[in-house]
């Protein structure tokens, strides 16, 4: 610390060069990030406007054929419940039929065959079709199921999921009222998100997205995404536009795209819902933020310009490119955490009085995601009070994954490419649950870990030095970040050497 204090003191403060360079990255910083954060304004007032204007109660009138695919790796824990689920679903066997894309190449293989053995004999049309590479992973695994698929809508599901029973009865008459509407995307809900503060934390951000985003981007003629699973797709809208591609890590997110610029129309249910298990274990919370962030940037380099050369109106174009850009907040996050010490020395040693008084507008971005999360809690929790309280705890650790999502953002825009690393699933879904004993959790730590615990101690120099100078002004933001890194960094040691020990003691 009193090496860093010299640093800043000696070779920051006494150049002019220096200090520039700081005031103007900040500055610009700041600027990305009030861009992106005053979005939040913009999608309240569309929610706003757009609230309590649902679709009447609609009936299904015939039951056509539907393909259930269940794309899946190594997923030994959940296998069983996401096939019992979607056996369970209220529709005609006759009229069902469900593909198990199993990829796997651990126990889960057995699993997966004992269990469609069991319902075949019962009478269910479920097929394990079993693939022995991983090529095109998610998917060219649905891709290859389609092409035996009988269903003239074919239904998503992860293996963490547990689809309710009216699923389909709830999506299906939506195809009915319009032919030209390719997919009926559903809310997701948390089967365990009172589970930890990282599980909560996590739901706070799924709700802002799927009880504001998809909402209001429905209800306001704006492009939204197909997230995955727990929506259901016409086939011949996913053949028309371009089938499945693995040219991007969120398959989901592409073909979305692709679609509505073909004219394709998609329809969101916020009022119904499919349960899903939120990550317990902080890695592969990591390994699944950096797929959806590295995948958002690819799809926005392949797709954006497509975007810019189709007919849609320019709103539709300048949303859709907030939309598929706005993970490119991440390395801003983390160049303003660094450059707020040294800016804190600058600001102590004065002479800047109107430069900082203008920042003092970008606070107004902390408001609008602030608004944004809380009328998204007040949609979903009737303690939505409570759960506010968990606002500073998401900003702090928003900017702890900062380092792991910027890593995404640099891969993604500089075309490096890397496999689909799946979210490991553990069945986690009351308190008493343990993920500890269970395979896939990961024993050996990312390097990324390093900087993160180097950064918590940065930020932490930054908070003492804001107390010894007065900088008062200058302490939430440190706090914030320090809180984040070490979160972040702690329980990523943490988890892995829980793990790790507990493999010790069984070996």
């Amino acid at each position: 610390m009193i090496v860093a204090a010299c640093f800043f003191r000696q070779e920051i403060l006494q150049s002019p060069y220096l200090t520039d360079l700081v005031l103007y990255l900040y500055f610009f910083s700041l600027l990305i990030l009030f861009t992106f954060g005053a979005h939040g304004f913009v999608m309240v007032y569309h929610y706003l406007r757009t609230r309590g204007k649902e679709d009447a109660l609609m009936v299904l009138e015939r039951e056509p054929v539907v393909t259930v695919q269940l794309p899946m790796y190594n997923e030994y824990y959940v296998v069983e419940r996401i096939i019992e689920a979607v056996c369970s679903l209220d529709y005609p066997k006759d009229k069902l039929e469900i593909q198990v894309l199993d990829d796997s190449t651990d126990e889960s293989v057995a699993v997966v065959a004992r269990t469609v053995d069991h319902y075949q004999k019962l009478g269910y049309d479920i097929k394990h079709i079993h693939r022995t590479n991983r090529a095109g992973y998610k998917a060219g695994a649905l891709k290859n199921g389609l092409e035996t698929a009988r269903g003239e809508f074919v239904a998503i599901f992860d293996a963490d999921f547990v689809p309710n029973s009216s699923f389909l009865k709830k999506t299906l008459p939506y195809f009915s009222r319009d032919e030209r509407i390719a997919l009926v995307q559903t809310r997701w809900e948390h089967l365990n998100s009172e589970y930890s503060l990282l599980t909560r934390a996590q739901a706070m951000a799924l709700d802002g997205h799927f009880v504001i985003e998809q909402s209001v981007r429905n209800k306001a003629g704006y492009f939204i995404n197909f997230n995955g699973t727990g929506g259901i797709w016409r086939a011949s809208a996913i053949i028309d536009a371009g089938n499945w591609q693995a040219d991007t890590l969120t398959e989901d997110l592409d073909l979305s795209y692709r679609a509505q610029l073909r004219g394709w129309k998609f329809k969101y249910l916020d009022d119904f819902t499919s349960p899903a298990e939120l990550p317990a274990e902080v890695n592969a919370l990591k390994s699944q933020q950096f797929r959806w962030t590295k995948g958002a940037i690819e799809t926005a380099r392949k797709i954006l310009p497509e975007v810019w050369k189709s007919n849609f109106p320019l709103r539709v174009k300048i949303h859709s490119t907030f939309h598929l850009t706005n993970n490119i907040v991440f390395p801003f996050i983390l160049l303003a955490g660094i450059l707020n010490v040294p800016l804190m020395f600058i600001k102590h040693q004065g002479g800047h009085d109107a430069y900082f008084a203008m920042m003092s507008i970008f606070v107004l971005a902390f408001i609008g995601s602030f608004l944004f999360y809380t009328f998204s809690q007040k949609a979903v929790y009737p303690d939505w009070r409570r759960r506010l309280l968990l606002f500073p705890l998401f900003m702090a650790g928003s900017m702890g994954f900062a380092v792991n999502n910027s890593r995404a953002v640099f891969e993604g825009l500089f075309r490096k490419k890397s496999e689909f690393v799946r979210t490991p699933k553990y069945r986690i879904e009351g308190k008493k649950d343990s993920w500890l004993q269970k395979k896939y959790v990961a024993r050996k730590l990312d390097w990324i870990v390093l900087i993160e615990v180097s950064l918590a101690l940065y930020c932490f120099f930054g908070v003492i030095s804001s107390l010894c100078y007065l900088e008062i002004a200058a302490l939430p933001f440190q706090l914030l970040y320090f809180l984040g890194f070490s979160f972040v960094s702690v329980l990523s040691i943490k988890h892995a050497i829980e793990a790790r020990k507990l493999r010790q003691q069984r070996s």
